[in-house]
C-alpha cells in the first residue's frame, strides 16, 4: 500500500463534490462544515464543480485530477455523497493518483472512489464529509470529531468505542435554524458479538452495501477475489433497503467467491428513519432486527467462521467513527474492542 505522508497544520486540503454539487441547493451545512475545517488548522480549497449541480462526470473527474496533481493538496475530503459516482471512474487516469498518494475522506456513494484507491494500492478514509459530519448543527458530535482529528492528523492505534449517545434522525438542511442546535440523541445501545471468539487483525475493505452492489454489476476496478482478505465492514444508507434486498445483495457476494474471503464482518449500525420515511421506534427496531437477522443468514450460508460485530457507528447515522480504507484493524471478541491505525 502507498501510504501519504500525515497532514499538518497550515496545509491545504482539497473539497471535491465527486457525486454532486449538493452544497448549491444547501450552502449552510457545507460553509459551517468548512469553518470546522478550518479550526483543524487547515485550509479548504474548492473546486469548480465543488458548489455545482448537474455537473459532467469528466468535469468531475478533472477536480479530482486537479486535486492529485497539486503538490500543495495534502488531502481530500467529500462534500457529500450522492448516487453517480460510478460513472466517474472510467474517466480517471491510476497514474495521477499514484504519482502522489494523499489522504482521502468520504462514505456513501465516494465508496466507488474509496474502492479505486484501493484498487491502486492506495489506503484512504471511509468517513467524514463536509456537510454532514463537519456541518453537524450545533457542534460535531464528539465521538465524530475525535475521531476525524485521529484519522486527519494523527498517526498510530485508535480504539474505536460503542457511542453513548446516537440518533439515526436527519434535520431538514432547509431550516436554518437546525444549524443552531445539536440533534437529540438516543441512548446508546453498544455492539454485539457473534460467532468465533477469535482475536481477528487484517485490512479493512468493504464500505455502503448498495455500492458495493453497483461496483460488482459494473466490475469496475474490483480485484480479483483472490486477492481480498482480511475484515470486510458494511453498512447500509438512507434508501433503507428492505432485510431481503440485504439478504440478496450479500448473497450475491457469496455467489461470487467475495463473502468467504474475509475472517471478520463489522456491520454499521443501520439507518432505519429518514425524512421520507418517519418510522416509528418500534418500526426501527423491527427493520434494525431483521436486517441483523438477514446479516446472519447470509453468513451462515457463505461464511459461517466468520466473526460478525454489529451495532458499530461506521456509516450514515451519528456518531460517525472513521475506518481506514485498506488499512488495519483489530478485532479482541473477548475483551469486545476493536482498533484501527490511521
Amino acid at each position: 500500500m502507498l501510504f501519504a505522508r500525515k497532514v499538518i497544520a497550515g496545509d491545504r486540503v482539497a473539497v471535491v463534490s465527486p457525486s454532486g454539487g449538493l452544497p448549491e441547493v444547501f450552502p449552510g451545512p457545507y460553509d459551517l462544515g468548512l469553518e470546522r475545517i478550518r479550526e483543524f488548522g487547515l485550509v479548504p480549497v474548492e473546486y469548480p464543480t465543488t458548489r455545482r449541480l448537474n455537473t459532467t462526470p469528466e468535469e468531475r473527474a478533472a477536480d479530482l485530477h486537479a486535486a492529485w496533481s497539486d503538490p500543495s493538496i495534502r488531502a481530500v475530503i467529500a462534500s457529500i455523497g450522492g448516487d453517480d459516482q460510478l460513472t466517474v471512474l472510467k474517466h480517471l487516469d491510476p497514474d495521477v493518483f499514484r504519482a502522489d498518494p494523499k489522504p482521502f475522506f468520504g462514505y456513501s456513494d465516494n465508496t466507488n472512489l474509496l474502492n479505486f484507491l484501493y484498487s491502486l494500492g492506495i489506503p484512504a478514509y471511509h468517513g467524514g464529509s463536509v456537510m454532514v459530519q463537519f456541518g453537524r448543527g450545533g457542534a460535531m458530535h464528539p465521538d465524530t470529531e475525535r475521531s476525524l482529528r485521529a484519522a486527519l492528523l494523527g498517526s498510530g492505534d485508535f480504539e474505536l468505542t460503542p457511542a453513548a449517545g446516537w440518533t439515526d434522525q436527519d434535520r431538514d438542511w432547509a431550516e436554518l435554524a437546525n444549524l443552531g442546535s445539536e440533534p437529540e440523541l438516543f441512548a446508546g445501545t453498544g455492539w454485539s458479538w457473534h460467532s468465533p471468539r477469535t482475536a481477528v487483525t487484517g485490512r479493512l475493505w468493504g464500505g455502503c452495501l448498495e455500492i458495493i452492489e453497483w461496483q460488482l454489476a459494473a466490475n469496475r476496478w474490483m480485484l480479483p477475489v483472490e486477492e481480498y482478505s482480511g475484515i470486510l465492514f458494511l453498512e447500509t444508507s438512507e434508501e433503507m433497503p428492505s432485510a431481503d434486498e440485504v439478504y440478496r445483495m450479500l448473497r450475491n457476494l457469496g455467489e461470487r467467491g467475495l463473502l468467504a474471503r474475509f475472517e471478520a464482518v463489522l456491520w454499521g449500525r443501520p439507518k432505519s428513519w429518514s425524512l421520507d420515511r418517519r418510522s416509528t421506534p418500534e418500526e426501527s427496531a423491527a427493520f434494525v432486527e431483521a436486517q441483523h437477522a438477514a446479516v446472519g443468514r447470509a453468513l451462515a450460508e457463505y461464511n459461517p467462521d466468520a466473526l460478525l460485530v454489529t451495532g458499530l457507528d461506521i456509516g450514515h447515522t451519528d456518531p460517525q467513527q472513521v475506518l481506514p480504507y485498506g488499512g488495519t484493524a483489530s478485532i479482541d471478541p473477548v475483551a469486545q474492542r476493536i482498533s484501527v491505525t490511521y
